[in-house]
Formats: C-alpha cells, structure tokens, sequence
C-alpha cells in the first residue's frame, strides 16, 4: 500500500506525461493523484492545476485555477478537490483505492465523519472494491448525492443509510460510464427535439407517414452498412432494416444480441457467431509482417460476461430515469468499445441507438430516426468522437500479437470499459437526432406530398400508370427537370410537345430549387 505522505504531491510543472501546460502550475485533484500515486489509467480530458495568477485560464486540456482554489497537498485534500470541480472519474477512483488501501480512506472517514465529501469518499470505495471499511454507520450528517448533479447526469437513485448519501449513479459498479453536463447538451435538452418530431408528423396524412416511415427505415439500414465499407445485397438491407423497425420491443438481454448478430451478418460461412472467446481490435495489420497495428482494443473476452451483464442493467434500470439520447449514447457507445462479437458489433451499436430511443418513445410512433445516415454524413467527426476514448486508452493497454495475428491483452482493463467519459459521445448523437429531425424527417414528408401532386397533375392530364409516372418523375431528376432527347424518342415517344411542356411546366413548379 502506498502512504499518503505530503511529499508524494509535486511542485510547479509545465508537461505532465508527454501533455503541455499552458502555463507552469501546480497539478491538482485527479492529476496530482494520477502523479503521486502513478496510476496507470486513461487522462481526463480535462485536468487541473494551480497557477500563479489570480484569474483562471482553459485551453489545451488544462484548466488552470487561481491560488485560492489550491487543496492541501494530501490524499483528502486531493480527493476532495476533485470531487468538488472535476466529477467523478470512476476507473482512475478506483484505480487509487487498489493503491491506498482501505487505511487512508478510513482515516479520513473518522477525521471528518459529518463531512459529505468524506462520506461520499468512503461510500465510492465500497462501491467500487465490494470491499467494506471498518466503519459504523453514519448517524449524522446532511444527506447529498454521491454524484454531483450539477457536474454530471445522474438518475434520481435511492438512500444509502449507511453513508447518509443518495445513490444517483447511472449505472452499477460493473458499467457506469459518465456524462458531464455541459451547455452543448443543456441547449439540445431544452429545445425539446422529440416534441418538435411529433408536431412535425402531426398533420402529415397516415399514408405519407407510413411511406416516410419506410423510406426512412430502409435509408437507415443502408447508411449502417455503409459507415462499415459495405455493400450487401438488397434482402440483407431490407431484413435489418425489418429489424431495426421493431428496436424497442424486445427485452435487450445477451439472446436477443445474439439474434441481432445472426440476422446483421447474413452469411456466416466465414464468420464465427457469437461472442469472443479471443482477443480483438480495430485497426490494420502491417502489410510485410501481419502484426496487428490496433486503433483500438477490445474488451478482453474473459471481462464479456459481466460487462455484458451491467449493459443490460444500465437499459432495464438507469437508461428509463435519464434523459433519452444521452442513455442511448452511453449505452451503444459502451458497446462498440466493449466490441463483444467478431463481427457485426458497429451495426448493433447503432441499433442499440434506436433500442433506447423506440424504447423511451422518443420518436414518433413507427418513425425511425436515420441516425446511421447522419453519422455517415459526419463520418470524420465520428471517429473522432470514437477516438476521443480510445486514443486516451490506447497506451494503457498492454498487449502481444497472436499467431492468427490478432492481440492479446496481458493487463487487467476490464474497468476502462465498465468507465469511460461518454461526454464527447453524448454531443455527437445529440447533433445527430437533431439533423434527422429537422431535416430528413420534414424532407422526406415535403417530398413525398410534392410527389403525390406531381402524379395527381400528370393523371389528370394523361391516363398513365403509376409505375410509367415515375419513371417519368426519374428522367425529369436526372436532367434538371428537363426530358432528354432520349427520352422523347424511346419510352415517352407518345408525347406530343405541348404535352412535354406542360409536364416540364408541372415538375419545375413542384421542385424547382426555389419552391423547394
């Protein structure tokens, strides 16, 4: 066990592991903590220290504070500090209570009994070791919340007599990744996306509805094997299309991934179904020798089942107590970290997106969201935000290649995935549902009552048959609402000039770019 002596903690630096200060100060809270105990653990994106002058500065990762805000140098004074300006970062907590033991913990339990920062301490050392301390139960003491709601999103939760605490942690000590509340997300909660989904739909007639709901759909299925670099034949699109129409209605528990996987993959002659039982990774393989050159790792195979088991009690509990898309980003993303199957993991990733959404009532009744066509047309920021967690894990992986030239882990890393910041993710699927809603859902209906008029003028014109009609609404799209000279003399020969015109006439005034 390590001491919590004063001089663990450091003076004034100016780079902290390979990451620059914008100016010399003094590490503080989870940085100091990270130094002084040399916890090997994925950085905050965000990390703080002390500086010299009496105003505060942000930039580059960093938040410099001012004298004032500077924590004793001491376990308690550390922890104390982080818990009150920067969260809870719970794989580096409990990184640290593996390094401390339970002796220093204790000690600052019986030195502040009353104190809420100590008993929040103390209960998040239970919680995350299953190791109780050599306490009595609190019997005074105001009752606050183990997580601060004001820093991060936390459910509701119950009491915990025995700390005088309320548990509003989102998750269970075997998958609780954390959500920090930021303007971004607070601008998108209070614009009231779902509300504005269903007034859009309102007064759309039920027989658009359920074409837009359909094109949707299929436009979704597609845009998820696209973002994989993959072009499967129209049954396959249609079948998980059919699938991802009925998220939401299942119970999520390790069967129904299972069926997902089997009915994403299609053909699985060269595919092993089911969960790993070995290593993974994204990334490539060095062209001469095979090695793998890994992105990103994957959860080791023997850490599946219970990562797998707090998923499914993070949607059955805490995902239906917390704001919708938020859940929904916590617990797909989770997901396509862990990577628990060979292949098919990015596709229900994004399924488990419209689990959550359907499952809530997010969307409108039989509406599917495209998601997967909004991710792909923000295909770099996507992987940003998927990097934005793995580069920072990446490094404390410790791993050797296989002879099948795949990875396997040699460290313990089950609780990076069961913790990881979900902040930057949050964000991204926030402005995904956003584009959905107020483009491709109002487009598609737009489009759709402007198709119909198209067909009701040229019906009402001419006796043509609904399939000959469009083909006809497709050649006047293909050339800027014009007839081609080929047109004219094959299939639409029968025309007569004034009849062309008039149907020209017909398409520019319905979808003309000024009247669209």
């Amino acid at each position: 066990m390590v001491s919590a002596a004063q001089n663990q903690f450091s003076g004034p630096i100016s780079v902290f592991q390979e990451r620059r200060l914008p100016e010399t100060a003094t590490p503080a809270g989870y940085s100091a903590l990270i130094d002084a105990y040399g916890l090997d653990v994925p950085l905050p994106r965000t990390l703080c220290a002390i500086g010299a002058h009496h105003r505060m500065l942000e930039r580059d990762g960093w938040r410099i504070m001012t004298p004032r805000h500077a924590p004793e140098a001491s376990l308690e004074g550390h922890l104390t500090f982080a818990l009150k300006y920067e969260g809870l970062d719970l794989a580096l907590l409990k990184y640290l209570f593996l390094k401390t033991g339970p002796d220093p913990i204790t000690a600052i339990v019986h030195d502040k009994p009353t104190g809420t920062y100590a008993r929040r301490v103390w209960f998040l050392y239970e919680w995350l070791t299953g190791k109780a301390l050599d306490l009595p139960d609190a019997r005074t003491g105001k009752y606050a919340s183990v997580l601060d709601p004001d820093l991060q999103w936390g459910i509701e939760g119950e009491t915990v007599p025995r700390y005088r605490l309320r548990n509003n942690l989102p998750g269970t000590p075997v998958f609780c990744p954390l959500v920090f509340r930021t303007k971004r997300l607070e601008d998108f909660i209070a614009e009231g996306l779902a509300q504005r989904a269903r007034d859009i739909v309102a007064d759309v007639p039920r027989d658009v509805l359920a074409r837009t709901a359909a094109f949707l759909l299929l436009k979704d299925s597609k845009s998820s094997y696209a973002i994989e670099g993959e072009s499967p034949p129209q049954d396959r699109i249609q079948r998980w299309g059919r699938a991802i129409g009925e998220a939401g209605k299942q119970p999520l528990d390790e069967d129904e991934l299972l069926r997902l996987q089997r009915i994403v993959i299609g053909d699985a002659r060269f595919i092993k179904l089911g969960f790993r039982d070995e290593g993974g990774f994204v990334g490539e393989h060095d062209r001469e020798t095979r090695l793998p050159l890994p992105d990103h790792i994957s959860a080791r195979p023997e850490d599946l089942k219970s990562l797998l088991t707090g998923m499914i009690a993070f949607d059955h509990g805490p995902a239906q107590n917390m704001d919708a898309v938020i859940a929904a980003a916590i617990l797909a993303f989770g997901f396509v970290y862990i990577h628990p199957f060979e292949d098919g993991n990015g596709r229900l990733h994004r399924y488990l997106i419209h689990h959550v959404l359907a499952e809530r009532g997010y969307n409108p009744p039989g509406v599917v969201f495209p998601v997967s066509a909004a991710i792909l047309d923000q295909i770099d920021q996507y992987r940003t935000t998927l990097e934005s967690y793995s580069q920072r894990l990446l490094p404390h992986i410790r791993w050797e290649p296989t002879e099948k030239f795949n990875v396997r882990v040699l460290n313990d890393t089950g609780d990076f995935y069961r913790f990881f910041d979900a902040t930057p993710h949050a964000e991204f699927l926030y402005e995904c549902v956003k584009r959905t809603i107020e483009h491709d859902l109002p487009h598609e209906t737009d489009f759709l009552r402007r198709y119909d008029e198209f067909r009701r003028r040229i019906e009402g014109m001419i006796d043509m048959p609904e399939r000959t009609v469009d083909l006809l609404f497709r050649f006047l799209g293909q050339n800027d609402g014009k007839l081609s000279n080929r047109a004219r003399t094959k299939e639409f020969e029968a025309l007569t000039e004034e009849e062309v015109e008039r149907v020209e006439a017909i398409y520019g005034n319905l979808f003309s770019p000024e009247t669209i």
